[in-house]
């Protein structure tokens, strides 16, 4: 999950690390209040989950209330990259005397967390890290042993910061750190780092990405999420406790596993290219569970969506057998036609492995209007694409 930038700042603050006064508002009214409250300077800044603000016009810096209220009316409903800016955050301005750059990664690749740290930060970070690679210190950081305050100054020194604020930034690169390894993150950056003419070092800009997956240890973060960008569907889903991602075609696709429902993906893409382009409408994985209750959900939400025009149920028996998922199905259909909810796209059901047979004859004995049996995957996807291109 990103954060936007006011949620990666509290978490610093959190942690230790120093920051500036800031606060989100929504209106212009507000953005005066807050400009008034803080007096002096201010810094706008627009609230999406993308880079090039500043570029886009989505950064200023207002001499005081008035000139705030103005350009937060500008700012306010601005479309940077496909995102519209909802929320500003308005914060303390600060003379820079130099920039940097530093952030905590998960580093797939090679297993491991990484740090990286440049004493030149900025815009311009992604173009120097390609153009200059030797500028950007990466650091491999082990999992075990961490990051204190002695790594922390090998990090500083290893990307060029000057001596005298290499001290300063290794105590805010162990409050780093800390936000990392406490928040359970895959990415904690900061561009830019500064120093300010009197020598602070301060963290002007955040950015931070939470790991999903350690959300239990952290009953907080549900608050983060920002809901009003959220797919409704995927909220439904995410209710349901199902893996659902909203995709944009039309073809309704339902199975068991992360590895079967992506090559589904694939097959019906690849059959939908003989139909004009017929795509999947989103990825479902039920996972193991093949229960009424699981099926019901599952066929809501994939048949909720307007664009979907069939639907595609690929399962593969193993631990969870095909009779238990197509009894499943039977009565998904049944709880749903009680609910007075009417299934009106065609379903396409490929079942196999254990018990595929005994699956098949259940389905076939419940005779469900708009429901088809195919005995492959390939042959199954073809139909599905066709009936969704008619």
């Amino acid at each position: 999950m990103d954060l936007f930038e006011y949620q990666a700042r509290d978490l610093f603050a959190a942690h230790g690390v120093p920051v500036l006064r800031g606060e989100v508002a929504t209106t212009p009214e507000r953005v005066r209040e807050i400009a008034h409250m803080f007096g002096g300077k201010v810094v706008l800044k627009a609230q999406v989950k993308t880079g090039g603000r500043g570029k886009a016009g989505g950064v200023k810096l207002a001499d005081g209330p008035d000139e705030a209220f103005t350009l937060a009316t500008a700012i306010l409903g601005m479309d940077i990259k496909g995102h519209t800016v909802h929320r500003v955050l308005v914060a303390e301005a600060s003379d820079i005397a130099e920039e940097y750059y530093f952030s905590f990664l998960l580093d797939r690749s090679n297993r491991t967390f990484l740090a990286m740290a440049s004493r030149e930060g900025g815009v311009e970070i992604e173009q120097i890290a390609v153009e200059k690679p030797e500028a950007l210190a990466k650091i491999p950081i082990d999992a075990i042993t961490g990051v204190d305050f002695a790594k922390a100054r090998e990090i500083a020194v290893a990307a060029g910061y000057p001596p005298e604020v290499i001290d300063q930034a290794a105590e805010v690169i162990v409050a780093l750190w800390d936000v990392f390894t406490g928040e359970d993150a895959t990415l904690v950056e900061v561009n830019p780092l500064v120093k300010t003419p009197d020598g602070v070092v301060l963290a002007l800009d955040g950015k931070v990405t939470l790991d999903e997956n350690a959300g239990f240890r952290h009953p907080g973060h549900a608050a983060l999420e920002d809901v009003e960008a959220a797919d409704p569907l995927e909220a439904r889903a995410k209710e349901a406790h199902l893996n659902y991602v909203k995709l944009d075609g039309s073809v309704g696709v339902i199975g068991n596993g992360a590895g079967l429902v992506m090559s589904t993906l694939d097959v019906v893409s690849y059959a939908g290219e003989a139909f004009g382009g017929v795509r999947p409408a989103n990825f479902l994985d039920i996972g193991g569970g093949a229960s009424a209750d699981v099926m019901a959900a599952s066929l809501t939400i994939v048949l909720s969506d307007p664009s979907v025009r069939s639907v595609f149920v690929n399962v593969f028996g193993g631990i969870t057998a095909c009779d238990a998922v197509a009894n499943g199905i039977v009565a998904a259909f049944g709880k749903l036609r009680d609910a007075g909810e009417q299934i009106t796209s065609p379903l396409v059901v490929r079942l196999d492995g254990n018990r595929a047979d005994e699956g098949r004859a259940i389905l076939a004995a419940a005779e469900l209007p708009g429901l088809e049996q195919n005995d492959t995957m390939d042959g199954a996807a073809q139909r599905a694409a066709e009936l969704a291109a008619r």
